[in-house]
Formats: structure tokens, C-alpha cells, sequence
């Protein structure tokens, strides 16, 4: 007699029945696989975006660099009426674009569907983009890092939306980290920004979607733009003898004047002191005051205009550079940043770093300038922003200066630390609070 097997328990047959369950749960109808195409098509809209907005970017100050060479005094007059535009545009048709616009995908966050329509909406992000043209096209310190994070992001709220999925916050942090590593061409740095700086409780089920935007839309700028290293390959060094003596100061000069310069920034922000409520109550006018300054700047100096790359490259290839560089970019990034246009704080705070690893060289004479630029650079930016890990990251992918690691992770957390002394509040967390959704 012929034995018989029962069925194993727990054996699975495919039947038709699971195979339609199969299709529901992560076929091309499902939101499973909507989701990861709303995130793949993102991420590579993301990389297109990046690599468009940076080209029209650099034709920008290009255009305002033949402009100020040939009318060198025009400026005094172009960039305040400049200013004085930008701001009253903004506030009258596209209020949620003013500033860097890291601050607004922060704040985006806490109801990301409702963002979508407001703080990273496309009207807004699309407003961005052209003002942020605009003050480049005019002169202004600023630099197209941060609207890149907010355009990223309502990107990535667009095909969710156009997908039909539900948006949640880690999107926005994907869609944002995508855009810092596009913008620069450094994947890592836009990782640990997402961990550092755009969310304030990492999850650890965030981790895989911001690692895909990212390489996704990294590739497709590399694509784009070439295998290039934003400042060159400088390939920096430095003895250990030197880093010694070098880090400790630079730590401490990038940490106090990076949180003087968050410092003031949140002060013109929230502070309610008698100069932040005139500037309230006048806001064109202060604009235009502080598109004077930033005009006066650079009529007299010839290097404050714009980003800072070209001056910021100089320094880090060993370039004499005047030491009076880093106070008076200080000073035109800080008055081009609360004037309350559009545009980013990220280029010209490394132009600002640059000038105070400048500053350092001169105090010693024996060691690498190269070096010694990069550790200022990276402490001033660790101080600004307090993202230590990003500003290392990020200074050693686009100087493609690994062997400098040490030193500079002992110069940012040094800063890091300083910086707190002088601001205890994170400066775009701060800034954040003023975007808050109601």
C-alpha cells in the first residue's frame, strides 16, 4: 500500500489567488511600487534641476563680472535698486522663498502634504530659482546650495503627488540631501546633512531612501556635469607637528566668527531689538541699505561679488590673497543674508572660511597654506552651520584632500564646540521656527 505525505505545514503553493495578491501588494499599481518610482524619477528630475540651476548660476555671475569690470562704479547703484526689487517681490508674490531655504524644508516636515502647497510648493521653489538668479545677476553674496535643498524637495513632492502616494517627511530629507550632494557633487556630504542638519530625529528606516536619492541624483549630475571636484583636486597634507599647532587656533577663530555670524543672522530673524523691528518696519528700505554695503564692499575690494569660488580656489591653490578678504566677504555675505532675499549662505560661507585659513597662513609662515585655507574653511563652515561631519565631508570631496581628515574633524568639532558659546541656537534650526506651519 502506497504511503501518503500529508502537506507540510507551512508550505505555500502559487496559486492564482496569491498571485493576484502578489500584484496588489507591490505590483505596478501598488503604493509600494509607486513610491519607489516617485522616488526614482525624483531623484533624477532632482540631478537635471541641479546641474540646469548651477550652469545658469555660474553664467550669472559671469554676467555680473563683465558687468562690474566695465562699469566699475555702476554697481553702487544697480545692486541697491537691485536689493530693494528682489525683496519687495519676494514678499509680495512668493514670501516662503526669502532666504536659504533649507530652513523652510525643516520646517516642511511637520505636515509635508500641506508644504506642498506652501513652503516647497512649486510656485514657491520656481520664485526661488529666478530671484536667486537675480541677486547673482546683481552681485549679492549668496549662493545656490540652499534654494537647490528647497527645489529638491518640492521635486520630490511633485511626483509623490503626481503618483498618487502619501508624502512623509523622510521624503522631503531624501529630496533635500539629494539636492546638497547634486549641487556640490558630494554624495556624502548630502548624507550626513540629511543625519545632521535636515532631520532632527533621524529614523533608522530613512537611512535606504536618502542613500538611493542621493546616489541616484548625484549620477545623474555627475552625468551631466562630468566627473569634476567642485575646488579642484588639491590633494592637501599637513605634519602632524604643524597640525598641532595649526588646528587649535583655527578651531577656535572658524567656531567664533562662524557662531558671531549665526549669531546675528538669528538676531536680524527673531531678535526684538530696536535695529531688527526698524528693519521690519522698512523692509525695502533696509534691503536697499544693505545692497549698499554689500556694493560698497565690492566697488572697493573687487572680490567680495558673488559666490567667492574663484577668490575661495585662489586662496586653497596658494594664491596671495589680501588678508582683509575674510572680514569684508563676512560682511557682504552677512548684509546680502538678512536683506530677506532669495539665496543660499552655503558658497559664501567656504569663500569666508577660505579668508580665515588666509588670515591664518600669515601667523604660520612654515606651514602648507593649502592646508591651512581647508582647516579654515571647514572650521568657520562647522561654526555657521554646526554640522561638523558635513563640513568635513564635504571640504574633503571637493578638495579631494583625504589625507587632511584628522585635522580637519579635530578643527570642526573644535569649532563645533566654540560655536556654541557664541550661538546655542543652530542656525537654520532657528531659522526654521520662522516658517513654522499654523
Amino acid at each position: 500500500m502506497a504511503e501518503t505525505h500529508p502537506p507540510r505545514s507551512g508550505s505555500r503553493r502559487w496559486t492564482p489567488a496569491r498571485y493576484r495578491a502578489l500584484l496588489r501588494a507591490q505590483g505596478p499599481g501598488s503604493v509600494r511600487f509607486r513610491t519607489r518610482m516617485a522616488i526614482l524619477i525624483g531623484a533624477v528630475a532632482i540631478g537635471l534641476a541641479a546641474t540646469l540651476f548651477a550652469e545658469a548660476a555660474d553664467l550669472a555671475g559671469e554676467m555680473f563680472g563683465h558687468f562690474a569690470a566695465r562699469y566699475h562704479w555702476a554697481p553702487l547703484i544697480v545692486t541697491p535698486l537691485l536689493f530693494a526689487g528682489l525683496v519687495w517681490i519676494t514678499r509680495r508674490f512668493v514670501p516662503l522663498a526669502r532666504g536659504s531655504g533649507i530652513p523652510q524644508v525643516m520646517a516642511a516636515q511637520a505636515d509635508p502634504e500641506r508644504a506642498t502647497e506652501g513652503l516647497v510648493s512649486m510656485r514657491t521653489v520656481m520664485g526661488k530659482a529666478a530671484l536667486t538668479l537675480a541677486a547673482v545677476l546683481g552681485g549679492a553674496s549668496v549662493g545656490r546650495e540652499g534654494p537647490t535643498v528647497q527645489i529638491a524637495a518640492a521635486i520630490m513632492g511633485l511626483t509623490h503627488r503626481l503618483l498618487g502616494v502619501p508624502l512623509r517627511g523622510a521624503v522631503l530629507i531624501a529630496g533635500g540631501a539629494a539636492g546638497v550632494a547634486a549641487a556640490f557633487n558630494t554624495p556624502l556630504a548630502g548624507l550626513l546633512f540629511a543625519i545632521e542638519e535636515l532631520a532632527s530625529a533621524y529614523e533608522q528606516k530613512v537611512t535606504l531612501l536618502v542613500i538611493a536619492a542621493i546616489a541616484i541624483a548625484g549620477m545623474v549630475a555627475q552625468s551631466a556635469q562630468g566627473d569634476y571636484v567642485y575646488f579642484g583636486v588639491i590633494g592637501a597634507h599637513m605634519p602632524i607637528v604643524s597640525a598641532l599647532l595649526v588646528v587649535p587656533v583655527a578651531g577656535v577663530v572658524g567656531g567664533l566668527a562662524g557662531g558671531g555670524f549665526a549669531r546675528l543672522m538669528l538676531m536680524a530673524a527673531t531678535g526684538t531689538n530696536r535695529l531688527t523691528r526698524w528693519s521690519k518696519a522698512r523692509p525695502i528700505l533696509f534691503a536697499a541699505l544693505c545692497g549698499l554695503v554689500v556694493a560698497a564692499l565690492g566697488v572697493g575690494t573687487g572680490l567680495t561679488w558673488g559666490t567667492g569660488y574663484g577668490a575661495a580656489r585662489a586662496m586653497i591653490v596658494g594664491v596671495d590673497a589680501p588678508l582683509w578678504f575674510g572680514p569684508a566677504k563676512f560682511l557682504a555675505t552677512l548684509a546680502t543674508a538678512v536683506a530677506g532675499l532669495p539665496g543660499g549662505i552655503f558658497a559664501p560661507s567656504l569663500a569666508v572660511g577660505a579668508g580665515v585659513g588666509n588670515l591664518l597662513s600669515a601667523i604660520y609662515p612654515g606651514s602648507p597654506v593649502s592646508a591651512i585655507v581647508i582647516l579654515g574653511m571647514v572650521a568657520y563652515f562647522a561654526g555657521v552651520v554646526r554640522a561638523p561631519l558635513t563640513a568635513v565631508i564635504i571640504l574633503s570631496e571637493t578638495t579631494a584632500s583625504r589625507g587632511l581628515m584628522l585635522p580637519m574633524f579635530a578643527a570642526a568639532f573644535i569649532a563645533d564646540g566654540v560655536s556654541q558659546y557664541v550661538c546655542r541656537e543652530k542656525l537654520y534650526h532657528g531659522l526654521s521656527r520662522t516658517f513654522a506651519m499654523r
